[in-house]
């Protein structure tokens, strides 16, 4: 379903760009805007993603358990700024709305970047954490590990008995966290494209320059394994 989040004012802000076109063919989602016009002057969380669609239904993993999510992506971006991610990407998302979780795969033409954080969506309950910050979020780039619409494997395993976060692309482990500081809840899993650009004071949006994203996603699979 089209992504998005309610407003104070009752309205709701919807990450969909009015040009896209979008393919469903063999199993894969097919999105392609170009360039990129979807913007917010003053919110960043609905700044960042311009076209992206959440699951209808939410996965939780079984207590004491682990639980894997996967699938196969494929980036483009086009009129990007070289060796700059945070421009334009296609994402992978697993966002848990319970406690703010956010677990994500960032992908460009050429790199790649794990995301793992705490973030203020939305709805999220207002939980001041018995140690550490509320909220925090570590992107981590990979160089050098794509190309423009090369296809990968990407997989993010959450296994709560250990608290810990593996991320693992082509079946490779590229990222791994421990001590976890949240119980992952019921997660919601997004495809989107999408630009990271701080709000600039004054400003606004600085997000939008001519460039965008043709993004493409599929054989997605969720596997829970009960805790021993």
């Amino acid at each position: 379903m089209a992504a998005g989040f309610p407003l104070e004012d009752g309205s709701f802000w919807k990450y969909q760009e009015p040009q896209a076109v979008v393919i469903i063919q063999d199993g894969f989602l097919r999105v392609a805007a170009v360039p990129y016009t979807r913007h917010h002057d003053s919110v960043q969380i609905l700044d960042n993603a311009k076209h992206m669609y959440f699951s209808t239904r939410t996965f939780a993993p079984p207590e004491g358990g682990t639980i894997s999510f996967s699938l196969d992506l494929a980036a483009t971006i086009v009129n990007g700024r070289p060796n700059d991610l945070y421009d334009g990407f296609v994402s992978f998302n697993v966002l848990d709305f319970s406690t703010g979780a956010a677990l994500d795969f960032f992908v460009g033409n050429d790199i790649v970047a794990t995301v793992y954080g705490k973030l203020p969506f939305p709805g999220v309950p207002d939980n001041e954490p018995a140690q550490g910050p509320k909220y925090f979020c570590l992107f981590e780039e990979i160089r050098g590990a794509t190309q423009p619409g090369q296809q990968h494997h990407f997989e993010i395993v959450y296994d709560g008995s250990q608290d810990r976060v593996t991320f693992l692309m082509d079946g490779a482990e590229v990222r791994r966290y421990s001590n976890v500081p949240f119980k992952l809840g019921p997660c919601t899993l997004a495809m989107g494209l999408m630009s990271e650009k701080d709000i600039q004071p004054g400003k606004g949006s600085i997000s939008c320059h001519g460039q965008g994203a043709i993004g493409k996603w599929g054989n997605v699979k969720i596997v829970r394994r009960p805790g021993k």
